[in-house]
């Protein structure tokens, strides 16, 4: 398939809860485990961990109705804000958050950030603190200047963005223009922190094939410098496993503090 014959996530948005379900849940057919969950979630626990990324106001602008990019943030940041372009994101993310029937099960996420021989009651907290940490759940629009429009965020302290700039983005310059927004809702000297597939076109969920833009390392890196940024933090996975599903060659995982 051509990739120009890739849907596009912004103009068909997808099945949210197949993705999850193809990329990063517990289920026996699931190959992404290292990819998606547990280098994600090493690299968060240890930066966070470090201490210097903590604040008032994080805000997640991440792909799907992903949660597990925030359990780490939780002791680290009064409030959490997550910004989604879609209705059915909102609506899967929501269910889980109200622990309805149904709602996705994110329980061994929750295991990965445990720390060894925390029992099972600290993990039932851990899963309620993350519930309590997703109320403010708002839908944006990319195309606006002010993409909460009518509402008016304060400053970010941190900004986590995780595979939502690789599947929103056209090209390299559409990349650097959504970062740029992004970057906008940062106070001086905040952070941010993007995961990404490297070097990609597509990723599946159900019978659709997605655009992901195609860029390295060095591009994101540079992209991240001219838009003002520091890097502070830069780890590459080579892929673990093929599959049909995505045909990313690496994930990447970026922390950076704008300039003052």
């Amino acid at each position: 398939m051509d990739s120009r014959d890739y849907k596009f996530y912004r103009e068909s948005g997808f099945d949210t809860r197949q993705f999850l379900e193809h990329y990063v849940s517990d289920s026996p057919g699931m190959v992404f485990v290292e990819d998606f969950l547990k280098f994600p979630i090493e690299n968060l626990r240890k930066t966070f961990r470090e201490g210097h990324i903590k604040g008032d106001i994080l805000i997640d602008l991440s792909n799907g109705s992903l949660v597990h990019q925030l359990y780490a943030a939780c002791d680290f940041f009064t409030h959490i804000i997550v910004l989604k372009f879609r209705d059915r994101c909102i609506m899967e993310l929501k269910r889980w958050v109200d622990s309805r029937t149904g709602a996705f099960h994110w329980g061994h996420a929750t295991q990965l950030h445990a720390d060894d021989g925390e029992e099972c009651d600290k993990l039932l907290e851990k899963e309620e603190k993350m519930r309590f940490a997703l109320q403010h759940v708002v839908k944006c629009d990319l195309e606006k200047e002010n993409m909460m429009d009518p509402i008016v965020l304060p400053p970010a302290d941190c900004i986590i963005c995780a595979w939502l700039l690789d599947t929103i983005s056209k090209d390299q310059d559409d990349y650097m223009r959504n970062l740029k927004k992004f970057s906008s809702l940062l106070k001086p000297g905040g952070h941010i922190i993007i995961f990404g597939c490297l070097e990609s076109t597509y990723f599946t969920v159900g019978k659709d094939k997605l655009h992901l833009l195609n860029y390295d390392e060095d591009f994101a890196r540079k992209a991240l410098v001219g838009e003002g940024f520091v890097i502070d933090s830069c780890e590459v996975l080579k892929r673990t496993v093929a599959s049909d599903l995505v045909d990313h060659k690496g994930i990447l995982f970026i922390a950076a503090h704008k300039e003052k």
